[in-house]
């Protein structure tokens, strides 16, 4: 999330102000404005009064972006939503939920799958309802395409969702059958989902260091490993609401399988080897069917990173991002 608002902010014409809770890191170049952690909320509506924004752009923050509209009638207020929204559980909670988005001027998706999704519940904000997925910095992640090391690499969050136990049943016999081929798990928020995670992880133990497992491994680590696998997996079993590691994949000159479920068929297009059977079976067979042909695999690469660099480019995705953002301003003082 973090990264994408950098992304965006860096490629955007205009002026753009961040403002986040002191102690994060890694700013970049954009501006930047860091307000304590105490009484956060007070101290967001104080700097946002003294620097008067067209528009207040929350990501992902729900309740503050809720709290702090009635502070600001002037400007246009948007919830730009990164992950999937909970669904609502019973009719309260539906009227309970619209409420809180129908005080937004505009909800931000970052793919119409996941715009979609959120309008199957709440069909009525239609017309306040927007996509704009997210950018890549190609250039960030781009690795030598023609010397791949024969890597199978994998990075998300260490949960089902993710299919990280289906990609600990499939790789054995492809490691079997492959005794050249390695494997790179990389796998975020361990902590939280270790319980779940290791005992699938453990069936991997017996290839030893061909089969690495990176816990919580920093951004920079991931993509230097990307830069050298030469397949990438993103075979995620619920809807992603678009699939960023797809993106990085890309730039980074993989070959990519996927389960293009949710937003993932839009970060790759054309461009990856779709497993509709998503099962162990099923996702050895495609990730076998690149093991097999490096030529197929390589064409595939170098089509995708194409494909990103221009369809999901910062500077695509930041004019796409202004023009709505004028559309709102434009509707708010009309």
């Amino acid at each position: 999330m973090e990264t994408v608002a950098r992304t965006l902010a860096r490629a955007d014409s205009g002026e753009v102000r961040i403002f986040c809770c002191e102690g994060a890191q890694d700013h970049g170049d954009v501006p930047t404005q860091t307000l304590p952690a105490a009484n956060r909320l007070k101290a967001l509506r104080r700097a946002l009064a003294d620097y008067r924004p067209d528009v207040i752009e929350f990501h992902q923050q729900t309740q503050q972006a809720v709290a702090l509209t009635r502070h600001f009638p002037n400007a246009a207020i948007t919830l730009y939503r990164h992950n999937a929204v909970k669904p609502p559980r019973h009719i309260i909670d539906r009227w309970r939920y619209e409420r809180r988005y129908d005080r937004m001027d505009g909800l931000i998706f970052v793919s119409e799958a996941a715009r979609r999704d959120f309008l199957k519940d709440f069909p009525r904000l239609e017309a306040k309802a927007f996509a704009v997925p997210n950018p890549i910095d190609v250039e960030l992640w781009r690795g030598p395409r023609d010397q791949r090391e024969p890597a199978i690499a994998f990075a998300g969050r260490a949960m089902p969702e993710k299919g990280v136990d289906l990609i600990c049943a499939a790789l054995p016999a492809l490691l079997e059958r492959h005794p050249d081929w390695r494997a790179v798990l990389m796998l975020n928020d361990w902590d939280k989902h270790a319980a779940w995670a290791a005992p699938h992880i453990a069936s991997l133990e017996r290839f030893g260091e061909r089969v690495r497992v990176l816990k919580s491994a920093p951004l920079a680590q991931v993509r230097a490993e990307m830069q050298r696998a030469a397949i990438a997996l993103t075979p995620s079993v619920w809807a992603e609401p678009l699939g960023l590691t797809a993106l990085e994949a890309h730039a980074a000159g993989a070959a990519l399988v996927s389960s293009g479920r949710g937003g993932l068929r839009e970060a790759s297009g054309p461009h990856a080897v779709y497993v509709d059977d998503l099962t162990p079976r099923g996702l050895s067979q495609a990730i076998e069917s690149l093991i097999v042909a490096p030529e197929r695999r390589l064409a595939l690469a170098r089509a995708a990173e194409a494909y990103v660099s221009e369809t999901h480019a910062p500077e695509h995705r930041a004019r796409q991002l202004a023009t709505l953002r004028q559309q709102l301003v434009q509707a708010k003082r009309a």
